[in-house]
């Protein structure tokens, strides 16, 4: 992502190559080292007298005074070196275990979160490279462009969603704080821009000038490049390496969450929701997990189904509210829009809380299908939960309702039931074993007391603020399930999409693979446009509820 940019920014903090002239202290030896691997050339003794010249090192020592160490193996055949100022770790340095070059250099948050330290190949791999993501981002741009009007507000709306890739240009530098700072105006924007259409104000539709045979082709490329590049160059994180362990113990018959449950190299991955492991059941049969965290097939056929899921669910809800154009146009988007392929390079779950969000919508007419996909949204991330006013009022806010509006009563009564028994199915896994509270402890409990750098939240003392944030986000929930008393398919979109910026506003860490929770509701918002809510032509799927 912006990987020239990128470039220019990263620290000198790293320190790469430095010599270890100079420095004449030595650190302890620790009383436990760990043995050598067969390919490394340098041992762990030699990686601490390495580390011990690094000019961060040199520097923090004469600053604080004798330091402490530990030495530790990483996967990528390279040494950690770790410095302690009592109990806090407070530098962190990697040694290459062949060369015995100095890779890293870290103090601050770096130390203690690795996706902090700017590495590019981490997340989002081959989009990284500005000859890959520059390119992408002008077609999903210039395709979707009406090159008649091209003045037109909507168009904005892109330019602002393209621009989350200036904040991760400096996340990719590893400068934390300024890429924390430029995420959240195009949250507010947008957040504002879902407000507008949904609660009435008009806004004009996507018209690419394409004609939608071009839009067709363009889709079928760049989803032959999607799946190309998926296949030959990604990686799998924490997150789908989570959901293949989970998915193994679930078939063998074992619990998913408490302490000590997941491998130490994935201690937390139980932190999900109990939907999110059986997503993965599947996928772990026809590729069973080894133990250990190598190319993880079931993650990566996992992940390019749920892409695929996303894409199927919006050709359908374009197909069902406007015909082949707005279901072209809504694939098209989904396809070159930088930040869902971030998702599948990265081979995470995100893009299934977005598919089941997306056929949500697509099957809104059905108070069945609309409580038990929001309920099985809920049981995967737990943020859509606070969708769940809004889909009980369905097209009609509660706002309007009499006593004797009977007719308002039985799709509600579905809604409800569906939403109900799935979350109870859900949970009847770990009720059975742990248990409901070790689940809430290890699942909700952990997310809410969770301390992250990765928001304004966790890099400065805001509370008041952030409880006046809090506050706002629940009252949004609540207020578009009275108001409008009526709406278009285009307004719920763009109220879903509000309510889950709203929560992602709160949250105390956040990353750019939550951008696809809110997308597809998005899309839909300034896809289809919004007109009167009084207009029902092809605005309202069949038989709303």
């Amino acid at each position: 992502m912006l990987a020239l940019a990128a470039a220019l920014l990263t620290p000198a903090a790293s320190a790469a190559q430095q010599s270890t002239a100079g420095s004449t202290a030595r650190t302890p030896v620790p009383s436990s080292l760990p043995a050598t691997p067969s390919d490394y050339e340098i041992g762990p003794r030699e990686a601490l007298r390495i580390a011990d010249g690094d000019p961060t090192v040199v520097r923090e020592r004469a600053r604080r005074g004798e330091l402490t160490a530990d030495v530790d193996t990483e996967p990528v055949r390279s040494w950690e070196v770790g410095y302690f100022d009592d109990d806090e770790k407070v530098i962190l340095v990697v040694v290459d275990g062949v060369s015995g070059e100095i890779l890293d250099s870290w103090t601050g948050i770096q130390v203690a979160w690795p996706m902090a330290r700017g590495r590019q190949g981490q997340f989002g791999h081959l989009l990284n490279a500005p000859y890959v993501w520059i390119p992408l981002a002008a077609i999903f741009f210039l395709g979707l462009l009406d090159w008649r009007r091209p003045g037109r507000f909507v168009h904005l709306d892109l330019l602002v969603l393209l621009s989350f890739g200036i904040s991760q240009a400096f996340f990719n530098a590893a400068e934390i704080s300024a890429s924390v700072a430029l995420y959240y105006p195009p949250l507010l924007y947008l957040l504002a821009r879902m407000l507008w259409v949904g609660f009435g104000g008009r806004s004009a539709p996507l018209r690419p000038t394409l004609p939608i045979r071009a839009i067709v082709v363009l889709c079928v490329l760049l989803a032959v490049f999607r799946v190309t590049s998926a296949v030959a160059d990604s990686g799998v994180i924490d997150v789908g390496y989570a959901g293949v362990i989970g998915a193994d113990r679930i078939s063998d018959a074992e619990p998913i969450y408490g302490e000590g449950t997941f491998p130490d190299n994935n201690p937390t991955g139980d932190t999900y929701g109990p939907a999110n492991y059986f997503a993965y059941v599947p996928f772990e049969q026809v590729f069973p997990w080894s133990g250990a965290w190598d190319k993880l097939l079931a993650a990566r056929a996992a992940a390019l189904f749920f892409d695929l899921f996303c894409i199927a669910g919006l050709i359908v809800l374009g197909r069902r509210l406007a015909g082949n154009r707005l279901a072209a146009t809504l694939a098209f988007a989904w396809l070159a829009y930088p930040y869902t392929d971030f998702v599948l390079q990265s081979n995470s779950n995100d893009a299934l809380l977005a598919a089941l969000l997306i056929w949500s919508l697509a099957l809104f007419a059905k108070p069945l299908a609309r409580g038990a996909l929001l309920a099985l949204a809920a049981a995967t991330k737990f943020a859509p939960l606070a969708l769940a006013p809004l889909y009980l009022a369905g097209h009609r806010g509660l706002a309007g309702v009499r006593r004797r509006d009977r007719d308002r009563l039985r799709p509600a009564l579905l809604y409800v039931g569906a939403f109900v028994a799935t979350a109870v199915l859900m949970l009847a896994h770990p009720a059975i074993d742990p248990g409901l509270a070790t689940f809430w402890e290890r699942t909700v409990g952990s997310q809410a007391g969770r301390e992250s750098p990765f928001s304004i939240w966790g890099q400065v003392d805001l509370g008041t603020l952030h409880t006046l944030v809090k506050l706002a986000a629940v009252a949004l929930a609540l207020i578009v399930a009275l108001l409008p008393r009526q709406r278009t398919m285009a307004q719920l979109g763009a109220l879903a999409a509000a309510v889950m910026i709203a929560v992602q506003l709160t949250a105390e860490h956040w990353f750019y693979l939550y951008i696809v929770w809110f997308l597809p509701m998005l899309l839909l918002a300034i896809a289809a446009g919004a007109r009167p809510a009084g207009s029902r032509a092809r605005q309202h799927l069949p038989s709303p509820g």
